[in-house]
């Protein structure tokens, strides 16, 4: 089972149309900083020819900014290009939006879930020409099956509060790009995964603080209906969700930042409606490579006002840990926060983003699959997604 999926980038730069850009291009090194230069189109590496053609990375934008944007990188051409969205759909106002919080390549089309501008953006996947516009409030992440998209979205305002509404997952018909329907979720629905005919549902309950939701909402993709919900006591405030070979659930909780209640990684009996195995370890994102599963963390504390960063490999077969360190050659003292994380599928080339301050342009880096830096590029403002284009079957 592979999982691919896109992220958002932003980054202030003119508006250029890609064909015509004639800029002088500079390799980029993971042991010099001088070379990395804001620019729209960067060599970054020698053309490599396989299935994957290259992916796109969505970069969030500090909220309230209006700053989320899209990269690409081209591998048979070996070059990065940097806010891609705003060159190729030069009279769209205000660009992506606020907030891209997600990035789902379906069919023949790009789908960025853009949270705070409420809306998911859908483009052209070779191009990233802008198809059409879907008006979802609040909208989170995105997976497909079957001709239809479905999006999370916690349906409230974007504020914290104790009584806000339960979410909803909205059902949007790819031919007609309207939305068929929705479902009643849990509080703040975060990811989904889908097994067979039924979609699971990571509940967070965000919004309601220190309530938060403890539940996974299971929908019937047949019918469209809640089907059933999966309640889990030993923790809550859930947000990744992925699924392995065996059917099995691996879900992140955020935990509460005070340290009572920690982020970590469970395996969950879908059937049993149980945890299998607590992995005792932090997530900020993950990603799923065959059987492998790639997490990174920087774990945010309120009693320390601080971040501990972690990474990790799991063998999803035997539920254990294959390697604690994934990064080799000492870059990872370099990254301050690792925020998204993605693995090619045929190279195996592993890509980390580090989201530095927040507020500053992030790094892209990508190692060999021994770990090994083989190059990095400045990104836009925290980038976060990944969708990898191409030739990929999907297990």
């Amino acid at each position: 089972m592979c999982h691919y999926r896109l992220i958002m980038a932003r980054t202030i730069l003119p508006s250029l149309m890609l064909g015509i850009v004639s800029i002088s291009t500079i390799l980029s090194s993971c042991e010099r900083d001088d070379v990395m230069i804001d620019i729209v189109k960067t060599q970054v590496t020698t053309p490599a020819y396989t299935d994957v053609e290259g992916f796109y990375l969505l970069n969030e934008g500090n909220m309230g900014g209006n700053k989320s944007t899209l990269d690409y990188f081209n591998a048979r051409e070996g070059v990065y290009y940097k806010n891609i969205y705003a060159e190729r759909n030069p009279n769209v106002v205000k660009e992506l939006g606020d907030v891209g919080n997600d990035l789902l390549i379906y069919g023949s089309k790009l789908y960025a879930v853009i949270n705070c501008s409420h809306k998911v953006e859908v483009m052209n996947v070779e191009d990233a020409t802008r198809v059409t516009q879907i008006d979802i409030p609040n909208c989170r992440y995105a997976v497909g099956k079957d001709g239809y998209v479905y999006v999370s979205s916690y349906v409230g305002p974007v504020q914290v509060d104790p009584t806000a509404p339960k979410g909803a997952v909205f059902k949007v018909d790819t031919l007609s790009m309207e939305i068929t329907g929705s479902v009643e979720v849990g509080y703040q629905p975060e990811e989904m995964t889908i097994i067979g005919n039924r979609l699971y549902v990571a509940n967070s309950g965000g919004y309601r603080v220190p309530d938060y939701d403890n539940t996974i909402s299971v929908i019937d993709l047949d019918n469209f209906t809640l089907s059933d919900v999966i309640m889990l006591d030993e923790s809550a405030n859930f947000h990744r969700l992925e699924h392995d070979r065996y059917g099995r659930l691996w879900l992140s909780s955020r935990g509460n930042y005070y340290g009572d209640m920690n982020s970590n990684l469970y395996v969950i009996d879908p059937v049993g409606k149980q945890i299998i195995k607590d992995m005792h370890m932090p997530v900020s994102d993950m990603w799923v490579d065959d059987n492998m599963l790639y997490v990174i963390s920087a774990e945010w504390s309120y009693v320390t006002g601080k971040n501990t960063v972690s990474y990790a490999k799991i063998d999803m077969d035997n539920m254990e840990v294959v390697d604690r360190n994934i990064i080799k050659d000492g870059t990872d003292e370099k990254i301050k926060i690792p925020y998204g994380i993605a693995v090619d599928p045929v190279t195996k080339d592993i890509y980390v983003t580090d989201a530095k301050s927040y507020v500053v342009s992030g790094t892209l880096y990508c190692f060999d699959k021994d770990g090994i830096c083989k190059w990095k590029q400045t990104a836009g403002q925290i980038p976060a997604h990944f969708a990898f284009k191409g030739n990929i079957a999907e297990e």
